[in-house]
């Protein structure tokens, strides 16, 4: 099983730091990483990939540089984020000479199986000038696959997919996922991230802003409260229960539910239930107000 290691990478353009001191270990599984465009998430994947060189710090696959190492493109598959591409090339044209490069023993037989790994075996022989942004995406993801790699890195893959590619790319990616591939996939779409990474890195402005499950990265940010709508068989007296035991930041009342701020998460859920069974109040139904994706990523970009 492969994994990549960058640490205290740096890259700058000029004057424009693209990556700032950027520490994180990409092992099996799928791993998101998430930012707004511009957060250097690009950058990142071209120096994992190989195509860029940091210019500090060092960016390893499987403890060897991946700059100037094109030994690496053996275990490592990758999808770009730009759509350039040989127009005048059909589909399978396409796939077949990225096996021929590869030198495998059965390039037809490894091109076939990849155009049908991603659902493009009714368009292979028509040419990619004629493709949607969506086909392109999947004729790069069977090109990145056709020598079974050990390792994919994936430039926002879901671009331009209608919903029935991008379920069926999730699902590829978790059965990839499952054989033991390191899947390393970018996006700035919260519920792409949410949805199929079993870990998310985040950046923000170039620099490495949080790492894991995101509702784990979430209950670590104690400085801002963590919210909760609360609904009981009788919410006025749990609101008064929980203001009286001091377990919240702050509580409200509405018509049909309460409204929690709560700094120390571990304090206030296991406050809740026992208030509740003191006071004889049927808890029906507590949701967290901000745990979603969403909430942690709007957060994180306005630190």
């Amino acid at each position: 099983m492969s994994a990549i290691t960058l640490t205290n990478v740096s890259r700058w353009f000029g004057n424009v730091v693209a990556a700032n001191d950027v520490t994180m270990e990409i092992g099996p599984g799928i791993t998101g990483l998430l930012g707004p465009n511009g957060a250097g998430k690009t950058t990142l994947i071209s120096m994992m990939g190989g195509f860029l060189a940091p210019s500090a710090g060092t960016v390893l696959l499987d403890g060897v540089p991946t700059w100037r190492n094109p030994e690496i493109y053996r275990t490592v598959g990758i999808v770009p984020e730009t759509e350039a591409a040989y127009d005048m090339m059909t589909g399978w044209q396409f796939v077949l000479a990225n096996a021929l490069l590869h030198e495998l023993e059965y390039p037809e037989t490894a091109a076939t199986a990849a155009i049908e790994a991603v659902d493009m075996a009714t368009a292979q022989g028509r040419a990619i000038g004629t493709y949607s942004k969506g086909m392109k995406q999947r004729i790069k993801m069977a090109t990145s696959l056709v020598h079974q790699p050990s390792v994919l890195l994936l430039d926002e893959p879901f671009s331009g997919m209608d919903p029935r590619q991008r379920l069926h790319l999730m699902d590829l990616l978790r059965s990839l996922a499952a054989d033991g591939k390191t899947i390393l996939f970018s996006s700035h779409i919260l519920e792409e991230v949410e949805v199929v990474a079993d870990t998310i890195e985040v950046m923000v402005a170039g620099r490495h802003a949080a790492s894991g499950d995101f509702r784990k990265i979430r209950r670590l940010m104690t400085e801002r409260p963590h919210r909760y709508t609360v609904r009981s068989s009788d919410n006025r007296a749990l609101a008064a229960a929980i203001i009286a035991e001091g377990s919240a930041n702050a509580v409200s009342l509405a018509p049909d539910r309460v409204d929690v701020e709560a700094s120390d998460f571990g304090s206030f859920v296991h406050a809740l239930p026992r208030l509740a069974h003191k006071a004889k109040i049927r808890l029906l139904d507590v949701t967290p107000a901000d745990e979603s994706l969403e909430s942690v990523f709007s957060y994180l970009v306005a630190r």
